[in-house]
């Protein structure tokens, strides 16, 4: 674990403007620099970066923090991982402190796994360039394909022996667990228990997470054997779905949103051709039919996708499912057809990245107009087959999610099969209509699936079909509920004074002199003296994390917190320090000149405490009443009595706390956070 002294020198050495400005244009624009927002699509720049407070902002998606967040957002890494990129940046060591046994014995398998899949693809490497068997089969096979040997090192290709053993008996004296080695796939055992290799007598293609993990291998074989598969690949493991995966996305994602596109071929080598070629916005789906993972994990780079084919018309017409999900995700569709006898390898190996990319441009055409007049050449003139052509042509149509772009897509429709617009708009309507229908049904008999929407009335047929994304934020959106307002505004302020010292006045009704303390140690006992705690699990995190530092008076919350190896608590750390969140407004009206910091701070530490109390208190009294209302508790005197006394305290409670303000002379709580 990277210990906390090596993280706050991170997060001391990272300049936010240094970092954003590795992938973004930046220009000044009086204390800040503004540029485009490499998180969406946008003309205005409205990302905005503070070099004095080491924050960034965009003010049209919203995202926003530290260096280390904009690392994680925008190279797609775990907090820890952004931690180290920066870290290898700037020059600094790592310093990691060694796990406890009970930590270790804590690892997840998954780490494990990915441990040995990283080990086996040194050994495939240092096979192919460091043995003479990987020289005279694997790397000559790599040179016969037109690879240079930077783009061999570039993508970790390499080789497995033919001796069927040979990883496994190396891994196994390594010290690996035979057992973990069989899980990642690299490997498999025999009913004996031996261990024998999964790619052995082949080349190998290291499948890469976002991140740059190895997560799988493709292997294919070299010697022509009509009984053997040509291409094998990892099995399905606790790391490794294929579904989840796209061939090439670790090393074309800078490409794919500086060129808001990404281009979808079909094969490893098409990848490494394309990429060697000077083509870099490029993906693989490895040659498995496209899934639902795998075009969002496309959708978090760019909503814009080039179909690459070559001429196989069968191949293309069994392609034709996937651009149909392409669309029920939201995705901007052309399609480019290669001349015949030709593949993304090898036109990209026989042409300069100028030509393909001119023929790219060239060529290309929106879905609507491919998929129609791949259809055309078959239906001739027989009404039947052009009914149906028009029908499915119509069922594309109908499940894009906008309803401008579906709109556009039907009036080209209707010129190209000269049919009718409104006879078009009304067959949409009818399907989108009966899709969603289905998944009302099948959420109402409990078999929707989670990413469907959740209505809870039938839908019409203007109903939209809410995206994963869509209905995850309108949750999220719901979850916050007034208390948790609160809750987070007193952690915003702890975070930004909570080293800062409040001055208590004198209460002579107790006999208390005047004191100070600091704003954490005042809020902490306010609130636990009345035993009170924090609903918002994340918020109660930090308030009690924060508590055990209250004497502590060297104790810098919002550096603690912005620093902290948790990734949740340090991105919301960063979050609410950010300008957008500040308190000002809540306190102006109360605050004066001749008011000194320590007292302006009790004052804003006082009202933000009481206008949690009385939230509670308010919440507490609409229970009571509605027992008060309850017939049972009315048929019950004692139990009636009972419920009345506690109304009466709350109800003494609350005028309390008004009275507590108008005794500081603040006046009544007249804000909501």
């Amino acid at each position: 674990m990277i210990d906390r002294d090596t993280i706050e020198q991170i997060m001391d050495a990272a300049k936010i403007e240094e970092v954003v400005s590795d992938f973004v244009a930046l220009r000044r624009r009086g204390v800040n620099l503004i540029g485009l927002c490499p998180f969406h699509n946008e003309k205005t720049p409205s990302f905005t970066v503070s070099p004095a407070k080491n924050l960034y902002k965009c003010f049209g998606c919203g995202k926003g923090g530290k260096p280390v967040h904009f690392i994680m957002e925008h190279e797609q890494l775990s907090y820890p991982d952004a931690l180290r990129w920066l870290a290898k940046k700037y020059h600094i060591e790592i310093k990691e402190r060694e796990l406890t046994n009970e930590e270790r014995q804590a690892q997840s398998l998954r780490e494990s796994m990915f441990v040995i899949n990283q080990y086996a693809q040194q050994f495939f490497v240092d096979t192919l360039s460091g043995t003479q068997e990987g020289e005279a089969i694997g790397m000559s096979y790599f040179r016969r394909r037109g690879l240079r040997d930077e783009t061999i090192k570039k993508f970790g290709l390499g080789y497995s022996p033919e001796k069927r053993d040979t990883f496994a008996s190396t891994a196994l004296k390594a010290g690996y667990n035979a057992e973990l080695i069989a899980k990642t796939g690299v490997c498999y055992s025999t009913e004996d228990g031996r261990l024998i290799d999964r790619f052995w007598g082949r080349v190998t293609f290291p499948v890469h997470t976002i991140s740059g993990k190895v997560v799988a291998f493709g292997g294919r074989i070299l010697q022509s054997n009509p009984k053997a598969a040509k291409y094998v690949n990892s099995p399905e493991s606790e790391i490794y779905h294929k579904s989840d995966h796209l061939y090439g996305l670790y090393f074309s994602k800078q490409a794919i949103m500086q060129h808001d596109c990404c281009i979808l071929v079909e094969g490893y080598l098409d990848v490494i051709s394309m990429h060697q070629a000077g083509i870099q916005n490029v993906v693989a789906s490895s040659g498995t039919s496209l899934t639902t993972g795998q075009i969002r994990l496309i959708h978090r780079f760019t909503s814009n996708v080039t179909l690459l084919y070559d001429g196989d018309k069968a191949g293309i017409k069994a392609s034709l499912r996937g651009i149909d999900m392409l669309l029920e995700e939201g995705m901007n569709i052309n399609v480019v057809l290669l001349p015949e006898g030709e593949d993304p390898d090898s036109y990209a190996q026989s042409h300069s990245s100028e030509e393909v990319e001119e023929y790219i441009k060239r060529n290309k055409v929106d879905f609507i107009r491919f998929k129609t007049n791949l259809l055309l050449d078959e239906v001739g003139d027989d009404p039947v087959r052009r009914a149906s052509l028009i029908g499915d042509v119509v069922r594309s149509i109908a499940v894009i999610p906008n309803d401008i772009l579906r709109s556009e897509y039907i009036k080209k429709c209707s010129e190209m099969l000269n049919v009718g617009e409104q006879l078009l708009v009304s067959e949409t309507a009818k399907l989108r209509r009966k899709h969603a229908e289905e998944i009302y049904k099948r959420k109402h008999q409990g078999n929707a699936p989670a990413q469907q929407a959740d209505s809870t009335t039938p839908p019409t047929d203007d109903t939209p079909i809410m995206t994963a994304a869509e209905s995850t934020i309108q949750q999220a959106a719901s979850n916050e509920n007034p208390l948790q307002n609160k809750e987070r505004a007193i952690i915003q302020f702890l975070l930004r004074n909570g080293d800062k010292l409040v001055q208590v006045p004198e209460d002579k009704a107790n006999g208390t002199p005047a004191f100070t303390e600091s704003v954490i140690s005042h809020l902490y006992y306010t609130f636990q003296g009345d035993g009170i705690e924090f609903t918002h699990p994340l918020y109660k995190r930090i308030f009690d994390e924060a508590s055990l530092h209250a004497a502590d008076i060297n104790f810098s919350p919002e550096r603690h917190f912005q620093s902290h190896p948790d990734a949740e608590i340090s991105h919301l750390a960063a979050e609410l320090c950010n300008d957008r969140y500040l308190l000002s407004k809540l306190f102006s009206e109360n605050k004066t000149e001749e008011h000194n910091e320590n007292a302006v701070l009790f004052e804003q530490c006082t009202r933000l405490a009481v206008a949690y109390k009385q939230n509670i208190i308010d919440e507490l009294l609409k229970q009571t009443m509605a027992q008060l209302k309850d017939p049972s508790v009315a048929a019950d005197s004692a139990r009636y009595m009972e419920v009345m006394q506690n109304f009466k305290f709350l109800k003494e409670t609350q005028q309390a706390l008004n009275t507590l303000l108008t005794q500081y002379g603040f006046g009544s709580v007249a804000f909501n956070i």
